[in-house]
């Protein structure tokens, strides 16, 4: 190959261990051998070569017109290609018509699956099994790598808690814990516990507080003071950098007015600082050419100087560093040492991806792994176990031998069911319910759509009452269009978009059993839509496989176990509304409503606490609520102990028994709240979860350890540590359930 270089011992050992050229142990775990080539190829280039490494274009269109920035070496990545021949094209050039012979990193969105499409992020999140996560994110990297993917821009870990924000689809919601479990779970899927060639490098995204844009308005600015990073925004990242995630995406937002992609503190002292990440930093896509509308630099050549030296690796589609760097070497704006620094870093991805070795893809072989039947399956295991289960007056599971009636925008909506960023999902491979419904009870199904689609609406549905009158159940398909959350999908009403209300209430009339599912991007505020129904079941936008994976819950071959990641309002201006929040000093205790106010009242403070005078304090649901069709019941909760040490471990004991009629999964939540602290504490925190199935009328004593340094946080003197003092503990199905026990930290 091109980039093996006759270089003598000495000159070798000077290149790896010269000033230039230090390095600590990082995150990746590269090997002596993966370092020495790397720095083997860098010795070899030239300043024009290294910036072209720092260059990603989005490749769409004939690949010749990349073909002379291929030759030059202008190019390091290409997004948005998936063709293998085209694939293959691209690295031919980069690999035998370049000096170097550098291969390309080839991106894409791969967000919830690559062909076969699994639930979006936040219905992952909702099946609060990371063991499952990891399988996903494992088939879409086998889907993905096949075609020559071999980057995807996935998981994003940013703590959202405003459901208005469009992109809350792409993430795990609103608690640090569950996220960090995620993340860990979709770094190890993506690129395998042991690095082959299937490979997929993840970026996790988006650094750092993107998920508290203000007013759930997407790109808008973040206003997190440093103690808020490092407690609630920055520990997932954390835990997926010490999971071995090769790369990382800076964030659109500027937080206390510094745009990320220039943000010197978290990119260059956090992450590569105080965690030693040594993975590949990419901008999001012109975030680098946003900072100058953001006001935080004059031009192209002002942001990349900025950006570069905050710690950003790779430039994508700005083209700032490809057209400014050199000048800013010869300039002494940006040294080479930080050139050198950065490209080591995206040639370090490349060597342990094996695209050195290996940069070609079998063409004829990509499509065979494709929709394989352990991957519809493993889809399909996923939609089950991440489909909540809100309401059920005891229609549910639904009885054999059935008329049934389904209706509704989103019961044969095979493109819209793929929900956000599903780029290669493909419909004509989607299973809707409809079609499911079916083929399981041929003869027993009638299908009057009612609205064509979500936005729809109608002022009369006597065609679906009428339907409705002859069934003996009715299935109401509701939710979101795929195109209404996402990135730059922001809303300010959450209530069922079009005529989907007034298609429920219409329902109602015909006096028989309706069964309402709904299917979004987002927690939708369904408030009103509950006493129109007998029964809710609530599927984050469920993919591919959506299907037979909803009427298996339906008709109660599997029992329902997904639990909320998100707190669910009654109503928008609730928002932003979640658990774990600070308790304030006049905690809110059921006091005065609106409507309780007697007219001409004094001006008087009424009940004195933090609440809403119309809509209280509490939201629709919970954080990690969710039913079954059998009851669960807690006893025995206790500790080992009643004091323990820094350096020691929570022993937690209880008994869960399965009080009800039919097989099921529960998952048992731990939460604690540490009640005096330097700073305030939140009223709760997870700090454990875990998926337990029991037979009808099982019952099974479990042991959850927690480490005491779970505890830690950063507190008013800027370190991070346990802090002595009482603490209470809950393990309970939900965060708003339980009763509290106490312990102490010495």
């Amino acid at each position: 190959m091109k980039y093996i270089l006759n270089l003598s011992l000495v000159a070798l050992l000077l290149a790896v261990f010269s000033c230039d050229g230090n390095k600590t142990a990082g995150t990746l775990g590269a090997s002596d051998e993966v370092e020495t080539r790397v720095e083997r190829i860098l010795s070899e280039m030239t300043l024009a070569e290294k910036i072209g490494q720092m260059n990603q274009v989005s490749a769409g269109g004939d690949v010749a017109q990349y073909a002379d920035a291929l030759r030059k070496g202008q190019i390091g990545s290409i997004l948005n290609e998936v063709d293998p021949a085209k694939i293959n094209e691209f690295q031919r050039i980069a690999v035998e018509e370049s000096r170097l012979g550098i291969p390309l990193l080839v991106g894409r969105d791969v967000i919830h699956g690559f062909h076969t499409v699994f639930p979006i992020p936040l219905g992952l999140a909702a099946t609060f099994d990371p063991a499952l996560v990891e399988e996903g994110a494992r088939v879409a990297a086998i889907e993905a790598t096949a075609q020559g993917v071999r980057w995807t821009f996935s998981p994003m870990l940013d703590i959202a808690r405003d459901p208005r924000w469009g992109r809350i689809a792409e993430g795990s919601g609103e608690d640090p814990y569950l996220d960090a479990r995620m993340a860990e779970a979709m770094v190890h899927g993506y690129q395998g516990r042991e690095a082959d060639s299937t490979s997929m490098a993840a970026c996790i995204k988006h650094f750092v507080g993107y998920g508290a844009a203000e007013g759930g308005r997407d790109y808008n600015s973040t206003f997190l003071t440093e103690r808020q990073l490092r407690n609630i925004y920055l520990p997932p990242f954390e835990a997926a950098v010490k999971a071995g995630a090769m790369t990382l995406m800076t964030s659109f937002n500027d937080n206390d007015g510094v745009p990320s992609t220039g943000n010197t503190f978290v990119v260059k002292d956090v992450l590569r600082g105080e965690w030693g990440f040594d993975g590949l930093v990419v901008t999001d896509w012109n975030s680098m050419g946003e900072m100058i509308n953001h006001g935080f630099g004059e031009d192209r050549k002002d942001v990349a100087e900025k950006a570069v030296n905050a710690g950003v690796d790779m430039d994508m589609m700005t083209y700032g560093f490809l057209s400014h760097l050199e000048e800013l070497v010869k300039s002494g704006a940006v040294k080479e040492k930080t050139i050198n620094q950065a490209v080591r870093n995206i040639l370090r991805v490349k060597v342990m991806l094996g695209l050195f070795d290996n940069p070609y893809v079998d063409v004829d072989a990509a499509a065979a792994v494709q929709y394989a039947p352990a991957h519809l399956a493993s889809a399909q295991k996923t939609v089950e176990e991440s489909a909540i289960l809100l309401k059920n007056d005891g229609v549910l599971p639904l009885g054999k031998g059935l008329r049934i009636l389904v209706t509704g925008p989103l019961a044969d909506a095979p493109h819209d069911q793929l929900g956000t960023w599903a780029f290669d999902g493909e419909k004509a491979h989607t299973v809707t319910p409809l079609k499911a419904l079916r083929e399981r009870f041929p003869g027993q199904v009638d299908y009057v759509p009612g609205l064509r689609f979500s936005r729809e609406k109608r002022s009369s549905f006597a065609d679906v009452v009428a339907a409705a009158r002859r069934a003996d159940v009715v299935l109401a398909f509701l939710g979101e269009e795929a195109i209404l959350s996402g990135e730059a999908h922001s809303l300010a009403d959450l209530n069922l978009q079009g005529s989907q209300s007034e298609l429920l209430a219409a329902l109602k009339t015909a006096g028989k059993p309706v069964v309402a599912v709904v299917m979004a991007g987002r927690p939708l505020t369904i408030e009103r839509d509950l006493p129109n129904v007998n029964g809710l079941l609530y599927s984050f936008h469920p993919g591919t496989m959506g299907g037979p994976a909803l009427a298996n819950l339906l008709f109660g071959d599997v029992n329902p176990s997904g639990k909320t990641p998100i707190t669910f309002l009654r109503t928008v201006g609730q928002a932003p509304l979640y658990y774990s929040h600070n308790m304030t000093g006049r905690p809110y205790n059921g006091e005065t409503l609106l409507e309780d106010i007697p007219l001409e009242a004094g001006q008087t403070s009424l009940g004195n606490t933090s609440y809403y005078l119309d809509y209280g304090a509490y939201p629709l649901f919970p954080f990690g609520y969710g039913l079954s069709y059998t009851s669960f019941a807690y006893s025995g909760i206790g500790l080992d102990k009643e004091a323990y040490k820094a350096d020691e471990t929570l022993r937690v004991n209880f008994t869960l028994t399965n009080t009800g009629a039919f097989d099921g999964t529960e998952v048992a939540q731990v939460y604690i709240r540490d009640l005096v602290g330097s700073i305030t504490r939140p009223v709760k925190e997870l700090k454990a979860f875990e998926r337990v199935s029991l037979k009808a009328g099982e019952s099974r004593t479990l042991t959850v350890d927690i480490p005491v340094q779970e505890l830690a946080f950063v507190g008013l003197d800027g370190e991070k540590k346990v802090e002595a003092g009482e603490f209470l503990l809950w393990v309970a199905g939900d965060s708003a359930s339980g009763e509290a026990i106490r312990f102490k930290v010495l």
